[in-house]
């Protein structure tokens, strides 16, 4: 079975998508590595003592690994069937994560809450995933 007769012409998208994460997640540990530099947070420490500002950076750089996966899982599961809705909602949280770290490095904590926008997304690719279920089961 050719896998490109399988999934939707426009699953194309949803593979830029996929590829705009990663350069973000390069993007945010490139950020740490600099910072590790310029703060002088040894490996294998996670967090500073002494410099809040460098924590600020690894958290932004951590919570979005954390919160990846399962991202992931969702976008692949919705874009199989609606792959430009999946498109859209993923290009919505990959860029919420840019907006969410730069509020995150200016120190302030709360300036983190620039990228609360990307709910849209992640919300937006669970609520298309319980669709597909919901279908797949004869649900609807």
């Amino acid at each position: 079975m050719d896998i490109l007769t399988v999934l939707p012409s426009s699953f194309g998208y949803v593979i830029f998508t996929y590829l705009y994460s990663w350069f973000m997640l390069a993007y945010l540990g490139v950020k740490v590595g600099l910072a590790r530099k310029k703060y002088g947070v040894k490996y294998p420490d996670m967090y500073s003592d002494k410099d809040p500002v460098f924590n600020c950076i690894q958290r932004a750089h951590q919570n979005t690994l954390e919160i990846y996966p399962q991202w992931l899982v969702f976008q692949t599961i919705a874009a199989l069937v609606y792959p430009a809705t999946a498109s859209v909602l993923g290009i919505i949280w990959v860029t919420s994560r840019f907006s969410y770290a730069w509020g995150y490095y200016t120190g302030d904590p709360e300036k983190r809450m620039r990228g609360v926008y990307g709910y849209i997304g992640s919300l937006g690719v669970i609520i298309l995933s319980i669709c597909v279920a919901l279908q797949l089961l004869g649900v609807f």
